[in-house]
């Protein structure tokens, strides 16, 4: 029997893995939930899943539309909750973001943020398909039940 296919865009290698998702603050995660297997770790890893569409979709309307309030809003709230589920690779992304932001700021923003919507979206966009894929795996797997 053959399993589902492969989306070759998400296919991530285990050493990859490593990389975008910090298995370790997963595990931190649910000893600070004292998850002793009800499940609250697999539960806020599925909200972060959820989410994430809108997080990144309200990052593109602000930047797209210049709106530096809303964007700064939106990209702390995407840094933040990839930091809390270990999604370290789109936390870096996301961090990068907010660092050309803060230089835009002083600019004319409403130029600047459409620019730095092209040049970031499609990356975190990206890498934030790859996060889920792999922390739906390890959901899948029963290994997002972290004790």
């Amino acid at each position: 029997m053959r399993g589902a296919p492969v989306d070759r865009a998400l296919a991530v290698r285990p050493a990859d893995a490593a990389w975008l998702v910090d298995r370790s603050v997963l595990d931190r995660l649910g000893k600070e939930l004292d998850d002793d297997g009800e499940g609250y770790t697999r539960i806020f890893v599925a909200n972060f899943i959820t989410c994430l569409p809108g997080r990144i979709e309200r990052l593109r309307l602000a930047l797209t539309t210049g709106d530096l309030e809303a964007a700064v809003d939106a990209v702390l709230s995407l840094k933040t909750s990839s930091q809390m589920v270990g999604a370290e690779r789109l936390a870096v992304l996301v961090m990068d973001l907010e660092a050309e932001m803060r230089g835009e700021a002083s600019r004319s923003y409403l130029m600047a943020l459409p620019k730095l919507a092209a040049a970031f979206l499609g990356p975190i966009a990206l890498c934030g398909s790859k996060t889920v894929h792999i922390l739906d795996q390890w959901a899948r797997a029963g290994s997002v039940t972290l004790r």
